[in-house]
């Protein structure tokens, strides 16, 4: 069962144009860049530009390198989320702790030399000293290279590892190239086995591509590739509408119907793996209380958010799974309860003072609430929070971070933040609920931890029956929804943007693989 087979087609009820309060200053980098976009000289080039900033391509550490096509996995999704062969061509599970995988003859890194089994061993060995969340992904116990045979041992029955190793952090490099490079300049430029060489990385701003042309699945149709990076999506979206971008992730939903207005210009609308969600801080005592972040759940008004911030460019969400996965939550949709938030409030011991502000012991109910340009819905989301909680006496904070994931790691002063992860990345529960509930899980910066939600994804961990994983899988979103552990919102849709010249290619549902060897340009 897949997920296009299931989700509905989004009828858009789409908003006026907008414009961008930027655009002076943006205007005079357009005009400077135009030529480049336009496929003007001899060599075809693209220019993609995405919402988020990468201030490295270690590829055990970002999922960049594979975004822009310069390293690759050992098994990759296809458009059903099906895992398929990519630089491994086959594999087996000898017993249940270990595996056998053929890696693929023919295959070449950038530089020129041979992929075998001991090259994919070296880098898993990398990888996974790099990254503890893949090391924990992985339970590798020990590898033997044999040629082209790969040998992996777990240390404990571990049926999700083909999928795991769909992880962009499990890419696979050249170590050789690392030693001789370095590691900082290594992370600069990693030597990878994909269709495009970095020929240059300017941290945060873009990466300039070339193409590599002893590819082994096909030399690329176009030369060149302008990898960038701007978190301001009304910036991202005049790049477009100016051709100075050919294609741009997440352009804001306000901007859709301007941008359609132009002929030469189409924006493509799909259904995620993706939700955005409230996530609670719960070393912060105060949501330690179930109340209390029921309470803020019940102040979230989730259709207002889907179709009056994202323009049906969203569908409510009940869970951390899309509704239309199958293992997506049945329940129906929380709607707005600001009455029962504000008498849960006050179950948890806050009272109303002359002013309408709720307090207890004397102390304010105050709380910090952080958000992020990256995805333009979400600063809009806070705000409605933050309306909604002041009407019943609760004054949040809102407070815009410029790189959250770094500032969530480093600081624990939050309360709240409004989030957005990829829930099924691999077309299964068990990454998220591995990554985002368990202790040291690297969706979990608040170290989040419940008993009851462990001891399912335990019995999760160890089957890998399609049946029993989705049935276990619904068990732990009961679990987690029965303790609000994190209030789920939307589920987004991936707004990009193109230039009708781009074809041969389209965005998928998974993020993960953009730049491609098949894309070209008229």
């Amino acid at each position: 069962m897949s997920l296009f087979t299931l989700l509905f087609a989004v009828s858009f009820a789409l908003a006026g144009c907008s414009q961008s309060q930027e655009g002076g200053g943006t205007n005079g980098l357009v005009r400077e860049q135009k030529s480049e976009a336009s496929g003007e000289g001899d060599r075809k080039k693209v220019t993609i530009m995405m919402n988020f900033k990468s201030g490295s391509l270690d590829p055990s550490n970002s999922y960049t390198p594979l975004r822009a096509g310069v390293v690759e996995t050992l098994v990759r999704l296809d458009e059903k989320l099906v895992i398929k062969p990519w630089l491994a061509s086959k594999w087996e599970a000898i017993n249940d702790h270990t595996w056998a995988f053929t890696i693929r003859d023919g295959v070449t890194f950038q530089d020129g030399t041979k992929l075998d089994a001991g090259a994919v061993k070296a880098s898993l060995e990398r990888a996974v000293s790099a990254s503890k969340p893949l090391s924990a992904a992985l339970k590798l116990s020990s590898m033997e290279a044999n040629g082209q045979e790969l040998k992996i041992v777990t240390t404990e029955p571990h049926p999700a590892l083909p999928s795991e190793l769909v992880s962009p952090y499990a890419s696979i490099i050249s170590v050789e190239a690392e030693k001789k490079m370095g590691t900082k300049v290594f992370n600069d430029g990693p030597v990878g086995t994909g269709p495009f060489q970095v020929k240059q990385f300017t941290p945060n701003i873009a990466i300039s591509l070339q193409r590599y042309e002893g590819y082994w699945n096909g030399k690329a149709k176009v030369e060149e590739i302008d990898f960038k990076f701007n978190e301001d999506g009304n910036v991202r979206a005049l790049a477009l509408q100016s051709k100075e971008a050919d294609i741009v992730y997440q352009v804001p939903a306000e901007t859709v119907e301007a941008i359609r207005q132009d002929s030469s210009l189409t924006v493509d609308s799909v259904p995620s793996l993706r939700v955005h969600y409230l996530l609670y801080n719960q070393q912060k005592p105060l949501v330690q209380d179930v109340k209390i972040r029921r309470a803020f759940d019940l102040l979230l008004d989730r259709e207002s958010v889907a179709k009056d911030i994202m323009l049906g460019h969203a569908k409510p969400a009940n869970g951390p799974f899309h509704t239309s996965l199958p293992f997506g939550s049945e329940d129906a949709i929380q709607s707005l309860h600001a009455m029962e938030a504000k008498k849960l409030l006050e179950e948890a011991g806050y009272q109303a003072g002359a002013d309408g502000k709720l307090s207890k012991n004397g102390t304010p109910l105050v709380l910090q609430l952080l958000t992020y340009k990256g995805r333009p819905e979400l600063p809009l989301i806070a705000q409605i929070l933050q309306s909604e909680a002041a009407k019943i006496g609760v004054d949040m904070d809102v407070k815009m971070v410029e790189n959250i994931d770094t500032y969530l790691r480093e600081n624990k002063d939050w309360d709240l933040v409004t989030y957005s992860n990829v829930s099924a990345p691999r077309g299964d529960g068990g990454f998220y609920l591995n990554s985002a509930f368990v202790s040291g899980g690297a969706l979990n910066p608040s170290n989040l931890s419940s008993d009851k939600v462990n001891e399912v994804i335990a019995r999760l961990n160890a089957t890998s029956h399609v049946t029993k994983r989705v049935q276990l899988t619904k068990e732990a979103v009961v679990a987690i929804n029965d303790e609000v552990l994190q209030s789920f919102v939307v589920y987004p849709n991936n707004i990009v943007g193109r230039n009708k010249r781009v074809t041969d290619w389209k965005p998928g549902a998974d993020d993960y693989y953009i730049v491609t060897n098949r894309m070209d340009v008229k």
